[in-house]
């Protein structure tokens, strides 16, 4: 009921986005990312426009402590200076490692302050662990056999892999990667934002169960991030454990 409740919560955040929105591409883990946006907070009250834009040339200069250039980096991307936003994308390109996500973040914010000032209007931007493309979310799903099935089969394997790649085509989604590991079958796609996502991988389940009812209903679907198989494992046995305790 709990899960019901989040889905409809999130199904309803994401009708009323507007039309204009953009998502972040690359995949940076989400604690990194709500480490960003609370770590300028109180840094971006403590200077002004022209302290910030004089430093600028620091990012550049290799005896800066990366501990500084992230800084900078944080106080460059609140300003609405195109002349902010054209730095950060060139250090964006070659940037110390550690500071490779740091500096995309940057940038995403950076776009969005700049963007917004220019069309007098707030744009939204989504963020998730897995990132997307276009308008597009990325999702980490795994279909899990029925009880009876230690392993799925050639047959099983072709079936769930022809109805996803059908039932994505009409969503207009795109599988990315697939493969069968013992009776779970993994995978990676890309979905549209509004798509009805319960709604799509429902139907998969019900056309391959047609064929022997061989796929839980029950799965397991994530933007945060990857998992491991020995993750997946341990999270289906913490699940079975809590739905015996009950």
């Amino acid at each position: 009921m709990e899960e019901d409740n989040i889905y409809k919560r999130i199904q309803e955040a994401i009708s009323s986005l507007p039309e204009n929105f953009s998502i972040l591409e690359e995949q940076i883990d989400v604690e990194l990312q709500m480490e960003y946006f609370n770590y300028g907070r109180d840094l971006k009250l403590s200077f002004s426009e022209d302290v910030i834009l004089q430093h600028q040339s620091d990012l550049f200069d290799e005896h800066v402590p990366v501990a500084e250039k992230k800084n900078i980096l944080v106080l460059l991307a609140s300003q609405e200076k195109v002349e902010a936003f054209r730095t950060i994308e060139r250090y964006a390109k070659n940037p110390d490692p550690e500071l490779r996500e740091w500096s995309i973040l940057a940038l995403q914010e950076s776009r969005m302050v700049i963007q917004s000032s220019l069309m007098d209007e707030q744009q939204v931007y989504i963020s998730t662990g897995l990132g997307g493309k276009g308008q597009k979310l990325r999702y980490f799903v795994v279909f899990i056999g029925n009880e009876n099935v230690v392993e799925y089969s050639a047959v099983q394997r072709k079936l769930i892999q022809n109805e996803l790649e059908y039932a994505l085509k009409n969503s207009g989604g795109e599988l990315e990667e697939i493969r069968f590991v013992e009776n779970l079958a993994i995978f990676t796609l890309l979905l549209p934002v509004k798509s009805d996502i319960q709604g799509v991988f429902s139907g998969v389940i019900a056309e391959c169960n047609q064929y022997g009812d061989f796929v839980r209903q029950d799965i397991i679907i994530t933007n945060v991030k990857r998992m491991s198989v020995d993750e997946i494992k341990r999270f289906m046995n913490r699940e079975k454990g809590e739905s015996n305790e009950e």
